[in-house]
């Protein structure tokens, strides 16, 4: 149960990273949240494997996406990455 909501919040900030990339705009409280709770779920594994550190990279790709303009190529790459983790999580 807990993986698979885990595995939402994954594929949901992996759509939000590649309709980002995709230009459209997306408000800046839905990326500052989506940033802060990816950081606290790769908290949940101390940064020991490989799956918290694309959570830690994804969410300061979202934090940062409030300021400053990445170029879109980046946010679908990391989107596309989180996403593919949400969607094993869910195998």
């Amino acid at each position: 149960m807990l993986l698979k909501a885990l595995g939402t919040i994954d594929l949901l900030s992996g759509l939000i990273l590649i309709l980002l990339g995709a230009g459209v705009n997306i408000p800046n409280n839905f990326l500052i949240t989506g940033g802060a709770i990816l950081f606290v779920k790769s908290g949940l594994g101390f940064w020991q494997d490989i799956g918290s550190l694309i959570d830690v990279v994804g969410g300061l790709v979202l934090l940062l996406s409030a300021w400053i303009t990445f170029p879109g190529m980046i946010s679908i790459i990391a989107g596309l990455i989180i996403a593919q983790k949400g969607i094993f999580s869910f195998l």
